[in-house]
């Protein structure tokens, strides 16, 4: 058994499993799963209404059903895709970020890749509710990581709670790092929950110079939360170019946009 798996209560199981066989069916009762999870279906029903107030899982008559375009992967199957184009995306950022800089890291894989690329640099501020981040840094004994108080998040290992965004608003920084879910035809940024936005908002306005990080990937996908636009961030790295049904929007964010290909060497 794994930590992670070590600190999970019974009731974040117990959701993880209703999760999984929701997307493994499309949709399932509360009889079905009181049957499979053997608890009663008062339980049932309390757990889902909690995964359904998170945008996880969609109501319907007797249960809930799944709505994939709007659930994230899994931390580590995110983690592992287009893991190429990632790197390349992050050494783009290092190549940004100079020794001794105060930097925002936010939540997600890509920004948590980047966090790898930055053990080069040495003398680092940095402020984040993303715990892979923040661990990878501190191996470089003359950064200073500074973290929130809150839930942590498993498997993402992040930070969650009220008090990340007073954390982010209570901090300036050089550079402001973050991903986004997906982006949407006008431009506008999209993540899974508001919270989210909100402190992906309060990284952007509260650095000197924001740095938006995403595959080619995250302009076909669609999430339920939007705050913010492309156009108001200072920098914008992927691995490819955007394509013809996104062209306007390149054309529009010009040199701000920076592309990088797959090739991390």
């Amino acid at each position: 058994m794994t930590v992670a798996t070590k600190l999970k209560s019974k009731t974040e199981i117990r959701r993880e499993k209703i999760i999984e066989l929701t997307q493994a069916r499309g949709n399932v009762s509360v009889e079905l799963l009181t049957e499979i999870l053997g608890v009663s279906s008062q339980t049932v029903r309390r757990d889902l209404n909690q995964l359904c107030s998170e945008n996880l899982l969609r109501r319907r008559h007797g249960g809930v059903e799944s709505f994939e375009e709007q659930l994230n992967a899994p931390y580590d199957l995110r983690a592992a895709t287009n893991p190429t184009e990632k790197r390349a995306i992050a050494k783009a950022v290092a190549d940004v970020i100079p020794d001794g800089a105060t930097v925002f890291i936010s939540i997600g894989s890509t920004p948590a890749i980047v966090a790898e690329a930055l053990t080069s640099k040495s003398g680092l501020t940095v402020m984040t509710n993303n715990l892979n981040a923040a661990m990878v840094l501190s191996n470089e004994p003359s950064n200073r990581i500074i973290i929130p108080g809150g839930e942590v998040r498993m498997p993402d290992r992040d930070v969650l709670g009220d008090g990340v965004l007073e954390f982010f608003n209570s901090y300036r920084a050089e550079y402001g790092i973050f991903g986004v879910a997906g982006v949407s035809e006008d431009g506008g940024m999209l993540d899974f929950h508001a919270s989210e936005v909100r402190v992906r908002e309060a990284i952007r306005t509260h650095c000197k110079t924001s740095i938006l990080v995403m595959d080619s990937t995250k302009l076909t996908r669609t999430a339920p939360a939007i705050g913010g636009s492309i156009f108001d961030v200072d920098l914008i790295i992927m691995d490819q170019h955007p394509g013809d049904d996104f062209s306007a929007l390149s054309d529009r964010v010009g040199d701000r946009l920076k592309l990088v290909g797959g090739d991390a060497s």
